[in-house]
């Protein structure tokens, strides 16, 4: 193997996880706020989670209260909870493959470390595969991308070199944390098929995959 850690973003990376849930909330979550006119198509949504990103969307441009804020979260709570979404083809076993070569497997991941660990719990294709490590959502941003925390406690603790690590990740967040960390990193553009999205995030990574075999043939050689 080329890498002896991944750190695989989940959302859009690991599970198909825009259209059949963040989507399907973020209607929900402007219906109850009465702005059903500020909706955004399914396209948009994944531009805005793009670039700049939830955050400055929520208080930048929407300007929501704290009120608001809470409301929006607790929908987000509702149907994460309850909704399991799919798994991209090819993404487990490749994993799977990995660990049991001696590879250690971290997700990192603006989603909650439960809602996380639920999906590769419920998930039937590797019965019981489980990441090595879940850096999730604590509502401490500096602990998450696009900030550097979660490369440098990989590497602390599994006592790793940055060159042994391959970042995974299909938004530009999780990218700007490889490259501050100078660590390898790899763009996925298999979620969607807006072409400038894809064609930002492979001028900004190391390396590009556009399917999982290309990632599988990346990391295995």
């Amino acid at each position: 193997m080329n890498y002896r850690c991944l750190l695989i973003d989940h959302d859009d990376t690991a599970v198909d996880s825009t259209p059949s849930v963040h989507h399907k909330a973020h209607i929900e979550q402007m219906h109850r706020l009465g702005r059903e006119d500020q909706v955004l198509s399914l396209p948009d949504w994944f531009r805005i989670n793009y670039d700049p990103g939830l955050v400055h969307y929520m208080n930048e441009v929407l300007r929501l209260t704290r009120e608001e804020q809470q409301l929006c979260y607790s929908i987000w709570r509702e149907y994460t909870t309850t909704l399991v979404p799919p798994f991209f083809p090819g993404i487990l076993p490749l994993l799977k493959r990995f660990s049991t070569q001696g590879g250690i497997v971290v997700v990192v991941s603006h989603s909650e470390p439960d809602i996380i660990r639920r999906h590769y719990a419920e998930q039937r294709e590797v019965p019981g595969f489980i990441p090595h490590l879940i850096i999730g959502w604590t509502g401490d941003r500096e602990k998450n991308k696009p900030f550097t925390w979660p490369v440098e406690t990989v590497l602390d603790t599994y006592a790793l070199s940055p060159e042994e690590l391959l970042v995974v990740d299909d938004l530009k967040p999780g990218i700007t944390m490889a490259r501050n960390a100078g660590v390898t990193s790899v763009g996925v553009g298999w979620s969607h098929q807006l072409q400038e999205l894809k064609q930002d995030i492979r001028e900004y990574s190391t390396y590009y995959a556009e399917t999982v075999d290309e990632l599988e043939q990346l990391i295995f050689g």
